[in-house]
């Protein structure tokens, strides 16, 4: 898994505009962005991945803001499924 900044993002689906893609997320069309700094934020390559391919696939908008949603939801399961049990709870 990796972050994509913005100018991959873009490339990536061919959205060329930033505010096409914060429109999207607006929408619920399009996966919101993380934080990863104070002033920057970025994409989860495997949902962008996820997100063309069911544009591909031919998906209509209520299934990409299904998608969308089971994407976002998923986010809190990564750290609970990779919490250290040397810690518990402190996630």
């Amino acid at each position: 898994m990796a972050i994509l900044r913005l100018p991959e993002v873009q490339k990536i689906t061919g959205l060329r505009g930033h505010s096409s893609i914060y429109e999207a997320i607006r929408s619920g069309l399009f996966p919101p962005q993380i934080r990863i700094g104070i002033r920057s934020v970025g994409w989860l390559d495997d949902e962008i991945q996820m997100l063309c391919d069911a544009r591909i696939a031919g998906c209509c908008e209520d299934e990409i803001r299904d998608l969308v949603t089971e994407m976002v939801n998923a986010r809190s399961n990564r750290l609970v499924s990779k919490a250290s049990p040397k810690f518990p709870g402190q996630f």
